[in-house]
C-alpha cells in the first residue's frame, strides 16, 4: 500500500508556502492568474514535474495509480491552493477513463505515455442543446473507408483547446438509444483545420483561467484505431467513467471549503471586537465548529465512496450519486455560514489574506454541476430507492451480516485493496447499499461502546448512539412515504419533486452512516484529537438537524472541545480531515 501520509507531505512541500510570493504556487500568483483569466500552465507543469499525472495512470501502463484514494487525496491538496489547476488536471484524468475502461492495451499505453509526457486530454461529452441528456446528442460518426467521419459540435468542454486529444461521444446508429453511441479518441495532430475547429473559450464566473471551450467537427476523419471499446458501447463507458468523475469532483468542493475555513479561522482568531476575539464569541465559535464538522462529514462520506470503487464496484452507482449530490449541496451551506463569520472581508478580491476566499467561493460552484448536476444525481438515487429502502428496512440477517463485513473493509484505510479495475463497476446497484444497510448494526455497536466507556466518552458515545439511531429511524418513514407516493402518482412519481426530496433524505442517512462506520472501523487512522466521540457527535448533529431542525444534542462544553481540536489541526498544519495529512497552512 502507498504511504499516503508521506506522499501527501512530499507534494505539499513541493507546492511551497502559499503565503510566500516567491514560491512555486503562492496565493498571490493564483489570484493574479484568476484576475487575468490565464490558464495555469506554470502550475500544471510544476505539478506534472513532481509526478502528479503518474497517480492517474495505471501502474500496468507506466504510471503509479493502483488505488483511487491516492489520486483523490493528492488533488485535494492541489485544490486547496488553486481549484483551477486541480480541475485542469482532473479533466485529463477523467478524459483518460474511457480508455482505461474499454481501450485496447495499445490505446491505454499510448495515452498513458502522452499524459506522462505532459499532454492534456478532454472529454467531449456535452452539447450545447442537450446538456446532461446525452442520449439526445447529435454529433454523429459514420463509417467510411478505413475509419469514421465525425460531424457535430461539443460545447463547454474543459481543456478542449489546450488538449492534444479529445474523447468524443458520438452517435453511431440512426436509432440512437442506449446502444447507439460510441467513443472515439480524436488526436488533433495532423487533422486539417477545416475538419476540426476550436470554439471560443467561454468566460466563467469561477475557475476563470480554465479552458472551457469546445470543438466543431466537420467530416473529421479518424481511423478505425480511434474507436474506444466496441461500437455501441459508448453509453456504458460514459456512465462508468462518470462514477469516478462524480466522486473525484467532490475533492474540489472539499478543497475550497478547507481554504475558506482556514481563512475565516485566521480572521476570527485575530479580529478583536467588543473586547474579545471573534472566535471566542459563542455564536461564532459554534458556526466555526459546525463548518469544521460538515467538512469532516464530507471527508467520511468520500472516504467510503472512493474505497467502494474498488471494494464494492457493484454499488458505486449509488455511492457516486450520493456523494455528487450531497457533498456540494451540504458544503454550499458551509460556505454561506463562513461568509457570515468573515463578514465584509469575504467580498474583497485583493486583500493579502482574505482575497483567496472570494476565489474559492466562486470556484466551488463547479462541483455542483460538472459531470452530472444535482438533478441528474438525485434522479439516479430516486430510481433505485424502492429496492434500497426495502433492503434497509427489512434488515435480512444474512444481507446485514455481509454489509457489516463489507463496511469494516471499506471504512478502514488500513485494509488492503486489489488494484482499481473501473470496468468492474456496475451501472445499477440492484438494491445493494452496504453503508445504509449496516447502519442499524453500527448504532448497536455505539451503544455497546457507550456502556463500556467511562466519563465524558461514555456520555458522548451514548449521544452518538441516540443521534445515529434517530437518523436510522427515518428510513421506515422514508420507505412508507415512498410507497404512498407510488400508490398515489403511479408512473408520474418517477419525475415528481416528492420523489427527489426522498432521495435527498436518503443521502443524508447515507452520510450519517458513513460517519459512524468510519469512527467504528477507521478510528485508529485518525489524528489523535479527532478520535474523541465528541467530534462524531457534532458531525451527527449536523445531519440530525436535517430531519429535526430545532433539535440540539451538543452544548457549549462539547463545542469548546471540538473547537480546540479544530484549532489544533490548523495550528499544527493538518488538513481538515480525519486522517493526519500535513499541510503548510
Amino acid at each position: 500500500m502507498t504511504d499516503l501520509i508521506a506522499l501527501m507531505a512530499d507534494l505539499e512541500d513541493h507546492l511551497g508556502d502559499p503565503w510566500d510570493a516567491s514560491g512555486p504556487m503562492p496565493y498571490a500568483r493564483v489570484l493574479q492568474y484568476d484576475e487575468d483569466e490565464r490558464y495555469p500552465h506554470a502550475f500544471v507543469d510544476h505539478l506534472a514535474a513532481w509526478g502528479l499525472y503518474d497517480w492517474i495512470v495505471p501502474a500496468g501502463h507506466g504510471g503509479r495509480a493502483v488505488h483511487v484514494e491516492d489520486g483523490f487525496s493528492l488533488y485535494r491538496l492541489v485544490g486547496r491552493r488553486d481549484p483551477t489547476s486541480a480541475t485542469a488536471m482532473v479533466l485529463t484524468s477523467l478524459s483518460y477513463m474511457p480508455v482505461w475502461i474499454a481501450g485496447t492495451p495499445a490505446q491505454r499505453r499510448h495515452f498513458a505515455d502522452a499524459i506522462r509526457g505532459g499532454s492534456k486530454l478532454a472529454w467531449g461529452l456535452s452539447e450545447r442543446r442537450h446538456g446532461s441528456d446525452v442520449l439526445a446528442n447529435e454529433t454523429t460518426a459514420t463509417r467510411t473507408d478505413g475509419g469514421w467521419l465525425l460531424n457535430g459540435e461539443k460545447w463547454t468542454i474543459g481543456n478542449a483547446t489546450v488538449a492534444a486529444a479529445v474523447m468524443v461521444f458520438a452517435r453511431t446508429s440512426d436509432k440512437g438509444g442506449p446502444g447507439g453511441y460510441s467513443i472515439f479518441a480524436v488526436e488533433k495532430a495532423g487533422i486539417p483545420q477545416e475538419q476540426l475547429a476550436h470554439l471560443p473559450d467561454e468566460p466563467l464566473h469561477g475557475l476563470r483561467g480554465l479552458d472551457m471551450s469546445g470543438v466543431r467537427l466537420t467530416d473529421c476523419f479518424v481511423p478505425d484505431s480511434a474507436l474506444v471499446g466496441r461500437v455501441g458501447q459508448g453509453l456504458e463507458v460514459a456512465l462508468k467513467s462518470s462514477q469516478l468523475a462524480r466522486t473525484a469532483i467532490s475533492s474540489i468542493a472539499m478543497s475550497c471549503v478547507d481554504t475558506a475555513l482556514r481563512t475565516t479561522l485566521d480572521f476570527a482568531s485575530d479580529r478583536v471586537i467588543f473586547g474579545g476575539a471573534v472566535s471566542e464569541v459563542p455564536y461564532s465559535k459554534r458556526q466555526l465548529v459546525e463548518s469544521f464538522a460538515e467538512l469532516l462529514v464530507a471527508d467520511a462520506l468520500t472516504t467510503g465512496a472512493v474505497r467502494a470503487l474498488q471494494l464494492a464496484p457493484a454499488q458505486v452507482s449509488v455511492w457516486s450519486s450520493v456523494v455528487k449530490y450531497f457533498v456540494p449541496t451540504f458544503l454550499e451551506e458551509t460556505l454561506a455560514r463562513l461568509t457570515t463569520v468573515l463578514g465584509a472581508r469575504y467580498y474583497l478580491r485583493s486583500h493579502p489574506r482574505h482575497g483567496i476566499f472570494q476565489k474559492v467561493l466562486r470556484d466551488f460552484a463547479i462541483s455542483n454541476f460538472a459531470d452530472g448536476n444535482t438533478v441528474v444525481n438525485l434522479k439516479n438515487i430516486a430510481l433505485q430507492l424502492d429496492r434500497l429502502l426495502a433492503s434497509a428496512v427489512e434488515q435480512e440477517p444474512g444481507a446485514v451480516q455481509r454489509a457489516v463485513a463489507a463496511t469494516a473493509r471499506i471504512f478502514d484505510p488500513a485494509q488492503p485493496m486489489a488494484p482499481y479495475e473501473p470496468a468492474a463497476q456496475q451501472l445499477f446497484s440492484r438494491g445493494g447499499d452496504d453503508c445504509v444497510l449496516a447502519l442499524r448494526s453500527a448504532v448497536a455497536e455505539l451503544h455497546r461502546r457507550a456502556d463500556a466507556a467511562r466519563g465524558r466518552d461514555a456520555a458522548w458515545l451514548a449521544g452518538c448512539g441516540e443521534s445515529a439511531g434517530l437518523i436510522a429511524d427515518e428510513l421506515p418513514r422514508i420507505a412508507d412515504e415512498h410507497t404512498k407516493l407510488l400508490a398515489e402518482q403511479g408512473r408520474q412519481a418517477g419525475q415528481s419533486a416528492e420523489l427527489y426530496d426522498l432521495a435527498k433524505q436518503y443521502s443524508a442517512v447515507s452520510a450519517a452512516a458513513a460517519c459512524v462506520h468510519l469512527y467504528l472501523h477507521g478510528r485508529d487512522s485518525f489524528a489523535p484529537a479527532l478520535r474523541s466521540p465528541a467530534v462524531l457527535l457534532v458531525c451527527l448533529e449536523r445531519l440530525l438537524r436535517r430531519f429535526h431542525p430545532t433539535l440540539r444534542v451538543t452544548g457549549p462544553d462539547d463545542i469548546a472541545f471540538v473547537a480546540e481540536a479544530m484549532a489544533e489541526a490548523h495550528r499544527t498544519g493538518r488538513l481538515f480531515s480525519f486522517r493526519p495529512f500535513r499541510v503548510r497552512w
